[in-house]
This record gives structure tokens, C-alpha cells and sequence, in this order.
């Protein structure tokens, strides 16, 4: 999430009540999570088994839970509760809207067709030749580009299924990335594609959709990807350009997938897969290897 102005280590010290170490005007951009960070932004940590991976990241400003030594060129926000702080400011610098009135900011290219039930928030951009048919959602900030069909029911934008657990229950990570459709894209009926948490989930161009197809936070699919109806694709995962994805692939978080992949239905991705090649099976294995093993067994 890209602040709308720079702002400085002590004006966001002062909005959570936290201690920082560094120069009190140090300029800061935004907010991200630790995948995505960039230089200029804020990643919080609440656990010393990432206090590494955050301070030596992309980020320039750490929210951590403890006062540590400082990486030279970074600075520091020292906080009780550096999830509650993080959520903080990005509830104040963004805020979560809800549908009460049509939405504020639009921007709608030439010749698109909107079913009058669509549903649309703020700061939304639809570009040329879009067709957009009943009861679909587009949540707040999301991008779509030219040529793009969004078939009924689908919601664009929900929140990410992301939660902290403590001895209360769970606390929900408030969502204030976008969606972004780019040129082409088709989305089939009732899919569901999460907004990044602080960044964007992206569709690219020429992708394809089917039904029924959940999309989790911060994901980006490739150029050209096929994806199936009942695919389950959860948060931060990466697919590469021209990769097919068959009905009810269920792929687990922050995996990746190498470009002109083929994943056969009901395969199960629980870890990185090279490009050009075909995978099938509940833990997904190349398919040549799973056809061998399969008739192995069946010789036994």
C-alpha cells in the first residue's frame, strides 16, 4: 500500500505510539508485506524466527516487537503489537469502505456493458470494451483493463483470508491492496478473487478463467494461464506465463509454478514445480512418474 504523500519515521512513530531508532524525517513510502516489499516501506515482524528475513528484506523500516541492532540504512518502529500497528496504519492511511453508495472516483472506458446489479466501490478503473454481467462485485481500487468479461456473481476485491491467533481468538488482517485485471482476462461465473493484503493480486494479460474458482490474496497469475473450473488457489502464489490448470487443483500458499506447467485435475501443490511439465497426483509428481508407479503397483 503506497501512502498518497511520503511520510516521515516520527509522524508514523507518533500515530501507533511507538518507539523508533533512526532518523526522525527518514521518508516512508508505504507498507507491504514481506514478499512484496520494496525499498521505502514498512514490513512488521512478531516473531524472532523472522527477525532476520524482515531486517535484512527489501523493507527500509521494520515494525518489530523488540529493539534490535538497526541494518545500516534502515530505521526502526519499536512496538507491543507490531500486527495491531501494521493494521493501524493502514486502516488510517487507506480505511476500509463498505458498499452503502456507489462508489466515488470511477473511471469507465468506451463501450462497456454493465449490468445495472453490479456493485462497484471507490477508486475503480474499468477500461474499453468490458463486459460485466449481473451481480458481480468489484471492490474498492481494482484495475481492469481493456476487453475483459466478468461473468455473474463473481466478487472482485473480498478480503484476504489472512488472521493472527493469540489467547482471544483470531484477529483479522485488514486488506487494503487491490485487484488487477490486465487486457484479455476472462473471469467465469461465481469465482472469487481476493485483493492483496498490501499490495495487488494480479491476473495477466490473456488469462482465462473458469466457474467457481477461488483466486487468494496477493497471487499473480502469468500471461496467458488457463485455469479450470473448482481450482483453489491460495495467497502469494506465483504462475508463470501459458500455464494450464485443470478442475479442483488445490494449490497451497506461496508456491510457484514454472512457465508452460500443466496441472492435471484434483493435483495437489504443496511445492515449487519446473515449467514444461506435467503434474498430476494429491502431492503433485510429474505424470510420466506417476503413470510408472501406478503400473508397478498394479503388477505387484
Amino acid at each position: 500500500m503506497t501512502f498518497k504523500s511520503p511520510q516521515t519515521l516520527k509522524t508514523i512513530a507518533e500515530l501507533i505510539g511507538a518507539k523508533y531508532v533512526g532518523d526522525e524525517n527518514f521518508q516512508i513510502f508505504g507498507t507491504n508485506e514481506i514478499h512484496r516489499v520494496k525499498k521505502g516501506e514498512i514490513v512488521f515482524v512478531n516473531h524472532p524466527k523472522y527477525y532476520d528475513k524482515a531486517l535484512h528484506s527489501e523493507a527500509t523500516i521494520i515494525l518489530i516487537d523488540k529493539e534490535v541492532a538497526c541494518p545500516e540504512g534502515k530505521a526502526l518502529l519499536v512496538s507491543d503489537d507490531p500486527f495491531r500497528d501494521f493494521n493501524k496504519i493502514n486502516d488510517h492511511f487507506t480505511g476500509i469502505q463498505t458498499f452503502e453508495t456507489t462508489g466515488n472516483n470511477l473511471s469507465i472506458g468506451e463501450n462497456c456493458k454493465i449490468h445495472p446489479s453490479v456493485i462497484i466501490g471507490n477508486d475503480v478503473k474499468i477500461g474499453d470494451n468490458c463486459m460485466i454481467f449481473p451481480n458481480v462485485v468489484i471492490g474498492d481500487r481494482t484495475v481492469i483493463g481493456n476487453n475483459c468479461i466478468i461473468q455473474a456473481g463473481t466478487v472482485l476485491g473480498g478480503d484476504a483470508f489472512y488472521y493472527n491467533k493469540n489467547a482471544e481468538g483470531y484477529r483479522k488482517m485488514l486488506s487494503v491492496g487491490n485487484v488487477i485485471l490486465e487486457d484479455e482476462v476472462e473471469i467465469g461465473v461465481n469465482c472469487c478473487i481476493d485483493r492483496g493484503v498490501t499490495d495487488s493480486t494480479i491476473i495477466k494479460k490473456g488469462s482465462k478463467l473458469d466457474n467457481l474458482i477461488q483466486i487468494g490474496h496477493d497471487t499473480v497469475l502469468g500471461e496467458r494461464t488457463l485455469v479450470a473450473s473448482g481450482a483453489m488457489i491460495a495467497g502469494c502464489c506465483i504462475i508463470e506465463d501459458d500455464v494450464q490448470v485443470w478442475g479442483q487443483v488445490g494449490m497451497a500458499s506461496g508456491k510457484r509454478v514454472g512457465k508452460g506447467a500443466v496441472l492435471l485435475g484434483k493435483t495437489g501443490v504443496n511445492r515449487d514445480l519446473e515449467g514444461g511439465k506435467t503434474y498430476f497426483g494429491s502431492l503433485a509428481e510429474e505424470f510420466r512418474e506417476y503413470l510408472k508407479k501406478e503400473i508397478k503397483l498394479k503388477n505387484l
